[in-house]
């Protein structure tokens, strides 16, 4: 009897990353895939992308309605409190045999403590990872103690998940799952990108993406830093995309609704590109700017200078083709004119990710196959010796 893998998905990114699993999941005999989704990608406000998900020839087995109408502190605990409803009754209908989250957001946090009451085995993609400006930092590491088989991107990684009390023969180093899509990605010319986005970036461009810094709460301070050293540069197109739905989120989204407003003829806004676009958006762009993950673990695979701001990030894996700024207008646009230098340019062609080969699915749909299940509930702290 094919096992039944229930996957969770609550935002377009992190779709991205599970594509190929989602896909490798459904082409096996041994597996019986459950997908619910939730979060963003049923909300108009951030594209609607289940519509996506289901063009992709997935079929949500559930939906989770859960993010309330506000971005406040209050309104993201009562959007969690709402998810864990929606996914107990989810999962009580569904009763699968291993439920697949990814990543540390709250939407995430709420199908976890749900499964774990519900004593479902979960196996968590991308734990042992440091995002020190946000409350993703502790929502990640409380999913790998709520979890029971850990798909890491990195081998250090991997060995943080055991300093965190797990057992070393249930943490697999997988490499980064976003490098999949990459290696699978159909290119697309610059002419064909920019019919299908809509926009004209036949011209150099940047590939821009900010999102709340929840801990810090830069707020408007720090977008406005972001757009003011983007104004600095003219000559070149700017290609933005939609801020997660955090605490903070409308600032960023005023903020980005302003700026494209003001300069029509250099900057453009989408809400969500989805994978395909937005992985062939950044491997033309010039430099990626912002404070996405993104821009860390895919953006190297091409080669491309990002410019990282802020402490969003702090604590994360890099690559030689990063550059740290802080949250300033100046920082930035010197961060940005070194990225776009020759120099850089011509140092990062030979950078080499850290995160793996591009074959993260296969390798983790066979842990989900094969590993057995029967006590895999019961979990002993696992101490180092001193």
């Amino acid at each position: 009897m094919a096992r039944k893998i229930c996957v969770v998905t609550g935002s377009r990114a992190e779709y991205g990353l599970l594509y190929w699993l989602l896909k490798e999941i459904q082409s096996d005999a041994r597996l019986d895939l459950q997908l619910v989704v939730t979060g963003m990608h049923l909300s108009p406000e951030f594209g609607m992308t289940v519509r996506q998900i289901e063009a992709d020839g997935f079929v949500p087995d559930a939906r989770v309605d859960m993010l309330v109408s506000s971005d406040t502190p209050a309104g993201i605990a009562k959007s969690i409190g709402l998810g864990v409803i929606g996914f107990a009754d989810a999962l009580a209908r569904l009763s699968p045999d291993l439920l697949v989250i990814l990543g540390d957001r709250f939407e995430i946090l709420a199908a976890a403590q749900a499964a774990m009451v519900a004593r479902i085995p979960m196996a968590h993609i991308h734990g042992g990872e440091l995002t020190e400006g946000l409350i993703d930092e502790a929502i990640r590491h409380s999913l790998t103690k709520m979890s029971h088989l850990h798909f890491v991107a990195a081998e250090r990684y991997r060995e943080r998940v055991i300093q965190l009390g797990e057992s070393p023969d249930r943490v697999w180093n997988v490499g980064a799952p976003g490098l999949d899509a990459i290696r699978r990605l159909p290119r697309m010319d610059r002419s064909r990108l920019s019919e299908s986005v809509g926009f004209d970036l036949m011209a150099p461009y940047f590939l821009v993406t900010y999102h709340p810094v929840t801990l810090t709460d830069s707020g408007r301070e720090g977008v406005d830093a972001l757009f003011g050293a983007l104004a600095e540069f003219p000559e070149y197109r700017v290609l933005i995309t939609g801020a997660n739905a955090d605490t903070g989120n409308s600032v960023v989204y005023q903020a980005i609704q302003a700026f494209s407003v003001a300069n029509p003829a250099r900057v453009c806004f989408v809400a969500s590109l989805g994978q395909h676009f937005y992985l062939n958006a950044l491997a033309h762009a010039e430099v990626v700017v912002g404070n996405s993950s993104s821009a860390l673990i895919e953006a190297p695979s091409f080669r491309i200078p990002t410019v990282n701001i802020g402490d969003r990030q702090r604590g994360r894996i890099r690559a030689s083709t990063v550059i740290d700024v802080p949250e300033e207008q100046k920082a930035i646009a010197e961060g940005i004119r070194k990225a776009i230098s020759s120099s850089f340019r011509t140092g990062v062609k030979d950078a080499v990710s850290p995160f793996g080969d591009g074959h993260a699915a296969e390798r983790m749909r066979e842990v989900l196959a094969q590993h057995p299940l029967e006590g895999l509930l019961l979990k002993r702290f696992r101490d180092i010796a001193t």
